[in-house]
């Protein structure tokens, strides 16, 4: 019978499994033959001794990142959370390689819109530190959990990797990244002008040049810098690309008062409101350069170099239709009128951002005042940019997955609340934030707060807090289905205990001894089950319920339709297990010890057993 999984799975394995399906011919003695594959693959394979390709020092180490597991976990924070039991919003503490890594099994596929805004290369202090051999070690360094305290790299310009290290600290993150994108899934990425072109780049060869949606320039502060050395940069980008462009949609924005206020209906028109519209068109044609005569005699021709943008055949049947104004008086030039109910829905969004529209960095500074007046955090987006996102990429009623693994202050899930309040709408978020150490300064801001995720989490407390008493305030109904809260969970080494590879036989009688019980001193079961949720697939949002305490203590854990039932009693009893009616299509975890030969061959005929 299988164990439980003690890792994240590794993805390039599985994209190695995926091959060996499809082209089970190019695999020899269980290795890849490029060669065989070349030629099944001869008409798309670029053969050229001298082509184009995207490479930078440190590539081959950014590969082996994604190729090694995380052995963490994530363990449940219930005093820290808001609504624990019923919520389905998501705060993680924790590096993000090792969550992304962790969440992959569980949110493959599942999450319709990703929103960063990475660290930018600005050649200083750079935080995060990727440490290939063990990650997690690397993060509760990071983290100030080891004795070592915050490690960090410099990225100074003189060091001859200044973008490199940029480069390979952001490639995995956004592979990983990927795989959890729905198939309609779309991720926009903040960048400044530093790595714009590097993260093209790096966005064109894991999802695809084809799947390159915009860029779109996003106008972050109005006032001009006049001691800028040569422009003052008042604009940042946000890069959008698809998992699978052909299967993706971006809504229409709603129509603004201002816009449908042009609509007037000065004829009565029975069709309704009307905005009239220009005939002529620059590109000319003689067929279309013709006399018009309006209703009262007067004879109107197109502009020098301009034609009408009609025939006369069929200027003829928009007049016959009531199609075509000249004005109360029938003398004035003819135009097309355009109803507002045959216009589309909404408008086609555009990609130049202005800060009267989606907010600048100055509105960014005053929400997060607003909720946080004890706090500090420098330059954090408005809401109204992350909420234009998920306008055009989530519905309002789709219970759509959002991820932001940069959360920072946490303005992606403040926008999502504010976005769902106004519209009563279902979104869930997954934040995750490195708990990197606040440094104190002296003018009593952040004394109250030790990291970066602490802030995050006082800030949606705090939106919880306020959308609340509005309303409260308002007298409204929309408050009754509304998901306010969060479950904070942190990154954590695993409550399995870890193999390791020894050679000196005393040192391995000792380490099989440490093995007669696979799990950690002092863990709690609530972490183990935790743990076997998200290594087994299941959501974090799974129901962990008591369902039996005699004989056994035994846990019911249920993910939707899904369900799996977990001990970790020393040993289990027949009569327990009896009374779970198990069958072929259900799970049953206990520890390995618990259960004797026998029944073990017994259980995996009836269920699906795993051990630990």
């Amino acid at each position: 019978m299988p164990d439980v999984n003690k890792q994240s799975p590794n993805i390039i394995t599985e994209n190695q499994e995926w091959l060996k399906e499809k082209f089970p011919s190019c695999f020899v003695e269980g290795k890849l033959d490029f060669e065989k594959l070349k030629e099944l693959l001869s008409e798309i394979t670029d053969t050229r001794d001298e082509k184009y390709s995207f490479s930078w020092a440190g590539r081959s180490n950014s590969i082996k990142n994604i190729q090694t597991p995380s052995n963490g976990t994530l363990i449940s924070d219930k005093e820290e959370s808001i609504n624990f039991d019923d919520t389905e919003n998501i705060l993680i503490d924790g590096e993000n390689l090792e969550v992304l890594k962790l969440l992959q099994k569980s949110y493959s596929g599942k999450i319709k819109m990703i929103y960063i805004d990475p660290p930018y290369n600005t050649g200083h202090d750079f935080i995060y530190k990727d440490n290939f051999s063990n990650s997690l070690e690397s993060y509760l360094e990071q983290t100030g959990q080891s004795k070592t305290g915050i490690k960090q790299t410099t990225l100074a310009e003189t060091s001859g990797r200044f973008h490199s290290d940029w480069i390979s600290f952001m490639y995995p993150r956004l592979f990983l990244a990927r795989d959890l994108l729905k198939e309609d899934g779309i991720i926009f990425v903040s960048i400044d002008h530093g790595e714009i072109h590097n993260l093209r780049n790096i966005m064109n060869e894991i999802f695809g040049e084809d799947n390159f949606i915009t860029d779109i320039i996003w106008q972050k502060k109005y006032s001009r810098q006049n001691d800028a050395t040569y422009f003052s940069d008042n604009h940042e980008y946000v890069l959008c690309f698809a998992k699978n462009k052909s299967n993706c949609k971006i809504n229409l924005l709603p129509r603004t008062e201002k816009q449908n206020d042009r609509y007037k209906n000065p004829d009565n028109d029975p069709r309704g409101l009307w905005m009239s519209d220009n005939l002529t068109v620059k590109t000319y044609s003689k067929e279309y350069d013709y006399t018009i005569t309006t209703p009262s005699g007067r004879k109107i021709d197109p502009p020098n170099g301009l034609c009408w943008r009609i025939s006369k055949i069929k200027l003829s049947e928009l007049i016959k239709d009531n199609r075509i104004s000249f004005g109360l008086d029938g003398k004035n030039t003819p135009r097309l009128k355009r109803f507002l109910n045959e216009v589309k829905d909404g408008l086609v969004p555009v990609t130049l951002w202005l800060r009267e529209d989606v907010g600048d960095t100055q509105e960014g500074v005053r929400e997060f005042n607003l909720l946080m007046p004890d706090a500090k955090f420098d330059n954090p987006k408005p809401t109204k940019l992350i909420q234009l996102m998920l306008q055009l990429t989530t519905c309002d009623s789709s219970h759509d997955i959002v991820l932001d693994f940069f959360a920072g202050s946490g303005t992606t899930g403040d926008g999502l609340l504010d976005l769902n309040y106004k519209n009563n709408g279902n979104r869930k978020f997954i934040l995750i934030q490195l708990p990197e150490m606040i440094l104190k300064d002296n003018n009593n801001f952040n004394q109250n707060f030790t990291t970066i995720s602490d802030i995050c989490k006082e800030r949606l407390h705090q939106k919880s807090i306020h959308l609340k008493e509005q309303n409260k305030q308002q007298k409204s109904n929309k408050f009754q289905n509304l998901d306010l809260g969060f479950k904070v969970f942190k990154l954590a080494k695993s409550n399995y205990k870890t193999w390791e590879d020894v050679k000196d036989e005393t040192k391995l009688k000792d380490q099989l001894k440490l093995f007669e019980d696979p799990l950690i001193e002092k863990h709690k079961d609530i972490d183990v089950i935790y743990e076997i949720i998200l290594k087994e697939g299941y959501s974090l949002n799974s129901k962990i319920k008591e369902i039996s305490a005699k004989p056994n203590k035994i846990y019911k854990v249920s993910d939707d339709d899904f369900f799996f039932y977990v001990t970790l009693d020393k040993q289990v009893n027949s009569e327990s297990i009896d009374n779970l009616k198990l069958d072929d299509t259900v799970m049953f975890v206990c520890l390995d010890s618990a259960i004797g030969d026998s029944q073990k061959t017994n259980l995996s005929k009836i269920c699906k057993l795993r051990t630990i």
